[in-house]
């Protein structure tokens, strides 16, 4: 445990945590005889974290994960959870870090009667499908709350995942309780031109309503799966999942109250700063929107009530029965749309109808940031029309970032393992930004 609080700079423990030894940040010393015993405890909650070649950061993750004080609740209502590792087509260590992880949180976190953790090791590589899999085939049945998290973040405020499940429980109209989406260049003092305006123009998107970040989220179970993710929708599954929320499964119009943003609940992921990452990013999402486009409101909207009603069986038939069809209705798309800046409504103009919702000073102080944005959509809109019109949409770059050494280099704005009243047990806890991480957003 020595020298684990020292570890927590920035991200630059992603480097430190893919060696041995993986500390927990939650720890009990297992007496004798003692085991994980939940047998006879209903798996209320089912936790997957997606995770792909993630071998410099999937003990980090791991180990923001088990710090969360959720597992804690659960034990005192002796209630259980499963934890499961969801790897899809890995070629690196990623497994095998995160089994020695969960190996030693089965026998020596604090609160291991109420926590299963296991690997499932998918040999086809996809988001999507890992998805599926663990919607409709891993967790276990009667889990009530499904919690989907990407292995590259960490969840920086120890009361998340307790607070988002609060939420979902204390809302019943609402489907998915998300957290606030924190770019690690918040928390750096000195911020350059160019991360300021990245972090203001993420200020215009996320103040749009009803916000589902796929990096964290918390969704009902009944609603998870009555959903299937179609094979070649590649990116943006959160905006398909999104748009069947909030509408019922387009039985309505669109009712924002079905997504909650949980209070006092953050993570932080890396941030795209360099030019070409960002352009990249920025095309899958455009691919990503234009499948969604298509598929919510071209094909899935035209079903009859009975069918929209299954859709999930719907979707996994035309993926069994006719691989190639989504494919299909995008080329057909493609044929009626004839430049570029039109693949789906509101391609470009999308950050300034989000401006409507300010008042008039803070519309003109976010102008700026809305222009920026306009602006870098550009190309990258153009990029994913010509690479749409060569029938390809399995576009996932794997962008060189550097954001791990710009805060590597910043000790004094890192993060920290800080002992609470009980010496047996450390939370990860960050430092304030220059504004209060509460009362901004990204």
């Amino acid at each position: 445990m020595g020298s684990f609080p020292h570890a927590f700079r920035g991200f630059a423990h992603f480097m430190f945590f893919a060696s041995k030894p993986y500390p927990l940040p939650i720890v009990q010393p297992l007496s004798a005889g003692s085991e994980n015993r939940n047998d006879g405890r209903m798996k209320f909650v089912s936790i997957a974290i997606f995770a792909w070649n993630e071998e410099e950061a999937i003990a980090a993750t791991l180990t923001s994960l088990f710090g969360q004080s959720l597992f804690a609740e659960l034990n005192q209502r002796q209630l259980s959870c499963e934890v499961i590792c969801v790897i899809n087509g890995c070629t690196d260590r990623t497994p095998d870090i995160a089994g020695e992880v969960f190996g030693e949180v089965n026998r020596l976190h604090l609160h291991r009667q109420a926590i299963r953790a296991r690997v499932e090791n998918l040999k086809e590589r996809g988001k999507l499908n890992a998805w599926n899999q663990f919607v409709h085939h891993l967790s276990a049945r009667e889990a009530e709350y499904l919690f989907m998290m990407d292995a590259d973040i960490l969840i920086h405020r120890k009361d998340t995942m307790r607070n988002m499940l609060r939420t979902l429980e204390n809302n019943p109209s609402a489907s998915v309780a998300v957290d606030r989406p924190c770019k690690d260049i918040e928390f750096k003092w000195h911020k350059t031109l160019r991360e300021r305006l990245s972090l203001a123009v993420s200020r215009v998107t996320q103040s749009a309503r009803a916000q589902l970040c796929g990096q964290l989220y918390c969704i009902r179970s009944k609603v998870a799966r009555n959903i299937y993710l179609p094979r070649d929708l590649a990116a943006c599954e959160d905006g398909f999942i999104k748009s069947l929320v909030c509408t019922d499964f387009l039985t309505h119009a669109v009712e924002h109250e079905r997504i909650c943003l949980a209070e006092q609940a953050e993570h932080t992921f890396e941030a795209y700063t360099g030019f070409n990452a960002i352009l990249k990013n920025q095309k899958r999402q455009i691919i990503g929107q234009t499948l969604v486009h298509i598929l919510v409101d071209k094909y899935l909207s035209a079903l009859r009530l009975s069918e929209k009603l299954q859709r999930a069986e719907v979707l996994k038939k035309k993926d069994q029965t006719d691989p190639t069809w989504l494919k299909q209705l995008l080329h057909e798309h493609l044929q009626r749309t004839r430049v570029f800046w039109k693949l789906y409504p509101g391609l470009l103009v999308q950050r300034f109808r989000t401006l409507k919702q300010f008042s008039r000073l803070r519309r003109l102080a976010h102008l700026p940031a809305a222009v920026a944005g306009f602006l870098v959509s550009l190309f990258p809109c153009y990029l994913a029309y010509a690479t749409l019109k060569q029938g390809s949409t399995d576009y996932w770059p794997q962008a060189r970032r550097s954001g791990l050494k710009q805060l590597a280099a910043q000790p004094s704005t890192g993060w920290e393992i800080t002992p609470t009243h009980n010496s047996q047990e450390y939370l990860c806890k960050a430092p304030s930004p220059q504004k209060s991480v509460a009362s901004s957003s990204v």
